[in-house]
C-alpha cells in the first residue's frame, strides 16, 4: 500500500505542465514595454500640474494620462499572455 501510493507520487512529480516559451517571452516582451511608461506617464502628470500658467499644460496633461492608460493596458495583456502561457491555455 505505501508503495503503491509513493509509485503514484512520483509519476504525478514527473508529468510537467508544459509551458508555451512563445508566449511567455511574448507576455515579458509586453511587460518590459510597460515599464518606461509606469515612469513617464506620472513624470508628465505631475510637469502638467506644475506648470499650469503654460499655455501647453493641457497638452502635456493628456500625453500624460494616454501614457498611464497605454501603460496599464499593456500590463494586462502581458499579464494576460503570461497567464496564458504558464497554463497552457
Amino acid at each position: 500500500m505505501l508503495c503503491e501510493s509513493f509509485v503514484l507520487f512520483v509519476v504525478k512529480k514527473k508529468q510537467k505542465m508544459a509551458t508555451n516559451k512563445e508566449l511567455l517571452s511574448k507576455g515579458i516582451r509586453y511587460l518590459t514595454g510597460a515599464l518606461p511608461f509606469l515612469f513617464i506617464g506620472p513624470s508628465l502628470i505631475y510637469n502638467a500640474f506644475m506648470n499650469q500658467q503654460n499655455v501647453w499644460h493641457y497638452l502635456v496633461l493628456g500625453i500624460g494620462i494616454i501614457a498611464c492608460l497605454g501603460s496599464m493596458y499593456l500590463i494586462f495583456l502581458g499579464l494576460k499572455t503570461f497567464i496564458k502561457a504558464l497554463f497552457n491555455d
